[in-house]
């Protein structure tokens, strides 16, 4: 079974670019990569994706070669594949965790997002994502209060999970 990214977190940029992934998400990362044992450098990619995407999808080898197996059974050279051969082949960039548990975002990287002295990490399932703090707080977390203010009061999100088959 697939581990999961959990939690969130705020972590310091320093001045050259490294960025320490919070440890949680660096047992994932471990658990995702089929080339890591102890003492070696972890593998993962980082996506950051079209010029309108505001964030780094950040996804374990194991995750991202089952996104590489879905793209390689659509038609060659339709366009819905030639638009996700881009985001995640050519808009990608694969790196390792250093010794201290680091990650280094080129500075092309850090304008993008506009990445300062701080960045912020978010759990998504199969992956991670890394925000300008002030972006995610304005974008996606004002949208998810947003949505969660027009439910009922006793509102419970258990209801918008779909039922398991049977034999799950």
């Amino acid at each position: 079974m697939v581990r999961r990214f959990r939690g969130e977190s705020h972590q310091k940029v320093d001045t050259k670019g490294r960025v320490s992934i919070p440890a949680l998400f660096r047992r994932v990362i471990e658990a995702g990569d089929p080339d890591w044992s102890e003492g070696k450098r972890a593998n993962l990619v980082i996506v950051y994706g079209t010029g309108t995407q505001n964030r780094f999808d950040c996804f374990t080898i194991e995750a991202i070669d089952l996104i590489d197996r879905r793209i390689d059974r659509m038609k060659k050279g339709s366009p819905e594949r030639k638009v996700l051969e881009r985001i995640y082949h050519g808009h990608s960039l694969p790196t390792q965790l250093d010794e201290d548990g680091r990650i280094l975002l080129p500075q092309k990287l850090r304008e993008k997002l506009a990445l300062k002295d701080s960045a912020f990490f978010i759990a998504a399932g199969d992956h991670f994502e890394i925000w300008k703090p002030e972006t995610y707080e304005a974008d996606e977390l004002a949208k998810a209060d947003e949505w969660l203010s027009a439910q009922d009061p006793d509102f419970d999100p258990n209801t918008l999970l779909p039922d398991l088959p049977e034999d799950a």
